[in-house]
């Protein structure tokens, strides 16, 4: 199975959906895990990571992560072309570097090039920004672009968008 994540922030609680699917190019037959935390930490520039990896975490908990071939999340595995770790690069060393981390990122991040790829779906002339670990970056690319949906945001991560704002 392929877990996908994001966070939504609001009065000092956050709100975490993850979709399960079972294969990369499905876009109905999704499986729904949310859960809302309060008292999230603030956020911190170069610091996201430590607000949104405990929401993640916690929710991962209702997952059998044995099942699991891969992790999308809402941002960067890296924060630079050192290899900085990112939100999933912090999740990847948290999963005990057993379960590849896939980012996809729809504003692009200047202090990484190398180890980024620019993903353009549909007629969009934005581009997301795909990295990963544990996880050969071309294979992810691939894996991110065959995702169903005609337009810039693939299907499954733009109703995941959705249902984190719905409150």
């Amino acid at each position: 199975m392929i877990v996908a994540f994001d966070t939504y922030y609001f009065d000092g609680k956050a709100k975490t959906v993850c979709l399960e699917f079972q294969e990369w190019n499905q876009s109905t037959d999704f499986k729904i895990h949310t859960e809302i935390i309060d008292n999230v930490a603030e956020y911190i520039p170069g610091e996201f990571y430590k607000r949104e990896l405990p929401c993640i975490l916690s929710l991962l908990n209702q997952i059998d992560l044995k099942k699991v071939e891969a992790i999308v999340v809402d941002g960067f595995v890296y924060l630079d072309d050192e290899k900085k770790y990112g939100l999933g690069g912090h999740l990847y060393e948290k999963l005990n570097q057993e379960i590849p981390i896939i980012g996809v990122a729809k504003t692009n991040f200047a202090s990484i090039e190398k180890d980024k790829r620019s993903l353009f779906r549909g007629d969009s002339q934005k581009p997301l920004y795909v990295t990963a670990i544990g996880i050969e970056l071309d294979d992810a690319f691939q894996k991110v672009e065959s995702m169903a949906g005609e337009f810039r945001m693939p299907t499954l991560l733009k109703e995941m968008d959705r249902l984190t704002k719905e409150i």
